[in-house]
């Protein structure tokens, strides 16, 4: 994690969700300090040991609260809040944790944030230019990028094989799509 997380902090005003990641989700109270469960839904959650604020999502706003992570068992960190009694960190449970997307790392290669690839045109090796990239569609068996081709929707598995470069300066991701995966949504197959 980046050193002065907490600076982030002086962007308060001037935040708004699109301008975030999700970090995870505070989920329950942990013993009876008023310590909280929080779900880090991250690669690596020891890159955020030493977080020490975030912003919480309450009605539609990002509210700052500083804690400090008391322990981290996999994804799951147990954690104490700032200045607020147990009752009031008891009721963000269930409220979801965001971060600045400039305290991301940076990404190099054909490692991408899902966020970041939205809107880059995608040329498949077979067919071409298939479209733009609307979204990043992440269920959780299998993330899929969805593509339109005017107005048909093209649903791409979002997996190493499939992903040949990203280019960042133009703005392309260059694809190899299994074999007639691209013909059966543009009706190609027996033409």
């Amino acid at each position: 994690m980046q050193e002065g997380v907490s600076l982030f902090i002086l962007y308060y005003y001037f935040m708004n969700i699109e301008d975030c990641y999700n970090l995870g989700r505070v989920t329950k109270p942990w013993g009876v300090k008023g310590q909280m469960v929080i779900f880090l839904d991250v690669d690596t959650p020891e890159d955020y040991l030493g977080l020490d604020s975030a912003f919480v999502e309450v009605k539609g706003r990002l509210v700052p609260y500083f804690f400090h992570v008391d322990s981290l068992n996999g994804n799951k960190a147990v954690v104490t809040f700032e200045d607020i009694d147990a009752t009031q960190a008891a009721a963000l449970a269930g409220h979801d944790l965001y971060l600045p997307l400039d305290l991301l790392p940076k990404l190099e290669g054909n490692k991408f944030y899902f966020h970041e690839v939205v809107g880059y045109r995608v040329i498949d090796e077979q067919h071409g230019d298939i479209g733009v990239l609307q979204q990043v569609i992440d269920y959780p068996a299998q993330p899929l990028f969805q593509v339109f081709q005017n107005d048909t929707e093209i649903l791409v598995p979002v997996i190493d094989e499939v992903i040949k470069r990203v280019d960042r300066e133009n703005k392309v991701l260059y694809i190899a799509a299994p074999n007639g995966l691209i013909d059966l949504y543009l009706g190609n197959i027996n033409k």
